[in-house]
């Protein structure tokens, strides 16, 4: 007989920081996901639209959807398509009241999808933008942590609390780095995989107001999921995996994880937490 899958455990109060519903197969019942979601205790969803094709859709569904926002940009997979008049489409999104951040943008130097160059200037044009527009940056940062850094140098981002280094992976000094810039640090399902321990080192040290939570799903799904489609609900298990490795209680976690995400975000706060 098939076990019956895990369920995330409920931790009041959750926001999932960083995903892309428009992927199979939370896009085939949204409405479902959603609840799942609320069932878990998670009242808020970022979701995130990184190329020319998914910008609308994700604004598209904040829209339609109270407690989903988005952010919209060029991912570095996609750097080598940014020109003037995509930036001009990501501009325009951004004017709606339900995007709150530009991005996923940054380098991803593991994969090359883009040839670095174009990643290199399509970041600095979007973090020019996220200034002067003054929203913060959602960062995608790959194997590229100095060059990300000398990127923001030449154009940094707006001076307050300027954004997130979303799906953190880097060691517990890089982190040290982001921190002393002002950057806020979230954290996958990839800090509660087995090999993971650096990782949950730097987790360990992030301040409680600069830490915030997601799932990146459908992608990088957290134990006991690990193998399967993610999704917003099993942000749940990386709070409370995240919270023991901190000594403290998931829910006060949570808490402070998600009033981080509100005020980087701009987030309202929901009138009845789950």
């Amino acid at each position: 007989m098939a076990r019956k899958p895990k369920q995330p455990p409920h931790i009041p109060g959750l926001i999932d920081s960083h995903c892309h519903l428009d992927y199979e197969p939370m896009a085939a019942d949204l409405d479902a996901t959603l609840a799942r979601a609320r069932a878990a205790g998670v009242v808020q969803v970022v979701h995130i639209g990184c190329s020319p094709q998914t910008m609308a859709p994700a604004v598209a569904i904040a829209a339609a959807n109270e407690q989903v926002f988005a952010s919209v940009g060029v991912h570095p997979h996609d750097a080598r398509l940014l020109d003037a008049a995509l930036l001009a489409e990501i501009e325009a999104h951004a004017a709606h009241p339900k995007v709150v951040a530009l991005g996923e943008t940054g380098l991803d130097y593991h994969y090359d999808f883009s040839p670095r160059a174009a990643q290199l200037e399509a970041f600095g044009r979007q973090a020019d933008l996220a200034r002067r527009l003054q929203k913060p940056l959602v960062l995608h940062i790959r194997d590229a942590h100095e060059d990300a850094w000398a990127v923001l140098a030449e154009h940094p981002a707006r001076a307050e609390a300027p954004g997130v280094v979303h799906c953190f992976t880097g060691t517990p000094a890089e982190a040290e780095r982001w921190l002393s810039l002002g950057w806020h640090i979230s954290f996958s399902g990839i800090s509660t995989f087995k090999k993971a321990a650096e990782l949950r080192e730097a987790a360990k040290l992030v301040p409680r107001e600069r830490i915030m939570l997601e799932t990146d799903a459908p992608y990088l799904a957290p134990e006991p999921m690990r193998g399967r489609k993610n999704e917003p609900a099993n942000v749940a298990f990386t709070c409370a995996r995240l919270a023991t490795e901190r000594g403290e209680a998931p829910e006060a976690l949570a808490a402070a994880a998600a009033a981080n995400t509100r005020a980087l975000f701009g987030l309202p706060t929901p009138a009845q937490s789950q």
